[in-house]
């Protein structure tokens, strides 16, 4: 679906990947409605996009809040007379500890943000994606989805939930004016961590070889990705290597991901 002249839902767009997905598509000539729970955020993203701020509109919602997204749904899709498309951007990250050391409340939190507050907006748009011509709907996944990541398996699983979630869609709305993408990003460099609430680690951070894929560039390759209608969207040269690796021999992919996680951030 070309998105010059479409109308996208953001969530997650007050920084990070789900700010640059706000940017691409004005640039490409697209109106975006941004969504996140942080309004500062969301007020920084509008004054970025600079000649194309009136063409971003901002609403606060938490998508973890079903009452709050029924409250706010027909304000969303009237604030530019119709929406064409949504992208599940919001996410956060767990803690880094292995599955026995992770609190159940904070096992809550992650999938109620990454998976429920993904359902929760799908479910909550579909009905009336379901009425336009040619609509889209994009689901942020992770490379954790499908490459177990120590120190982070809850959210990997949180993850793996959301690629159920999408691919089953797909399965569902096959034939249908609905587009439906799953975007896999591997590492990238945003403020994920301080996001999720955690420490930024300066010290592992600044020793790590993997060379991280700006958000800008995650961005360019996402919005390509929908204008070409692809069902699965790779996102840095980490992600591909994994994913091939993954269909060849997952134990051996476990094995590398270990083997560069050891030692780090307490693991």
């Amino acid at each position: 679906m070309k998105v010059k002249g479409k109308v996208f839902l953001v969530t997650g767009g007050a920084n990070g990947m789900g700010r640059e997905l706000v940017l691409n598509l004005t640039k490409k000539g697209a109106m975006v409605i941004a969504v996140d729970i942080n309004q500062q955020g969301l007020e920084e993203t509008k004054e970025k996009a600079g000649d194309q701020a009136s063409n971003v509109e901002t609403v606060v919602v938490d998508i973890t809040n079903r009452d709050m997204i029924a409250e706010k749904k027909d304000c969303i899709i009237n604030r530019f007379g119709h929406l064409d498309g949504i992208i599940n951007n919001a996410g956060i990250i767990q803690k880094f500890c292995h599955i026995k050391d992770m609190p159940i409340e904070d096992v809550e939190r992650v999938m109620n943000i990454n998976f429920y507050g993904t359902y929760n907006m799908v479910s909550a748009f579909l009905p009336y994606l379901c009425t336009r011509d040619e609509a889209h709907i994009v689901n942020v996944c992770s490379m954790g989805a499908f490459l177990p990541v120590p120190g982070q398996s809850l959210y990997g699983a949180s993850k793996a939930a959301v690629r159920a979630l999408t691919e089953g869609l797909m399965s569902e709305l096959k034939g249908t004016n609905v587009h439906v993408s799953e975007v896999f990003p591997g590492a990238i460099k945003t403020d994920i961590k301080k996001n999720s609430g955690l420490k930024e680690d300066e010290e592992t951070e600044k020793n790590t070889n993997m060379k991280l894929t700006l958000p800008s560039e995650a961005a360019e390759i996402i919005v390509s990705g929908i204008e070409r209608n692809k069902k699965k969207i790779i996102v840095g040269k980490d992600c591909w290597m994994m994913d091939k690796l993954c269909r060849i021999n997952v134990f051996a992919a476990m094995n590398l991901i270990n083997k560069a996680m050891k030692g780090r951030h307490g693991l």
